[in-house]
């Protein structure tokens, strides 16, 4: 039941709002979150302009750094291959064939959580959202990879959090 849910939600994400101008703009943003590479720009410039916080944006890319290698320790123990929709061929390539949980939530939600001391906490959320979002919208994570490196993202962050 709850495999059926995951590709009923992944087809949809794949058939709704999608036009070349979207998805364009989609996979350009996705494309920033590879390696978490968004979110450790974001806490660099933190730490050039804002020294006051210096501190919290080193923690926040260090936790972002340790939530990225614990999702990669992750994939390869459970080792879930990439959605697969003949008729809805994905949109992006992919560092691995691996897909669970999702890097790019993981990261998203860690950052989000971290970096909520420092800039406001709903803009970040709905950046992690969309990030995570726009992983099955491009076809190559089911939506409950999402999930799962939503949940993993958030616990590092509270665990890593000072």
């Amino acid at each position: 039941m709850l495999r059926a849910l995951d590709l009923a939600l992944l087809r949809l994400l794949r058939t709704r709002l999608h036009g070349p101008q979207l998805e364009r703009a989609v996979l350009l943003f996705t494309r920033t979150g590879e390696h978490g590479a968004l979110w450790l720009a974001i806490c660099l410039l933190g730490s050039i302009f804002d020294s006051r916080r210096r501190a919290l944006y080193r923690d926040a890319a260090l936790t972002i750094v340790a939530a990225y290698l614990l999702n990669i320790v992750l994939k390869n123990i459970f080792r879930r291959r990439r959605p697969l929709i003949e008729e809805l061929p994905s949109l992006s390539t992919t560092v691995t064939a691996l897909s669970y949980p999702s890097a790019h939530a993981t990261t998203s939600f860690a950052a989000a959580r971290m970096l909520s001391g420092a800039l406001p906490a709903r803009p970040l959320y709905a950046c992690a959202i969309a990030m995570g979002l726009s992983r099955p919208y491009a076809g190559v994570h089911y939506p409950s990879d999402i999930a799962a490196g939503a949940l993993l993202g958030t616990a590092v962050a509270d665990l890593l959090a000072p």
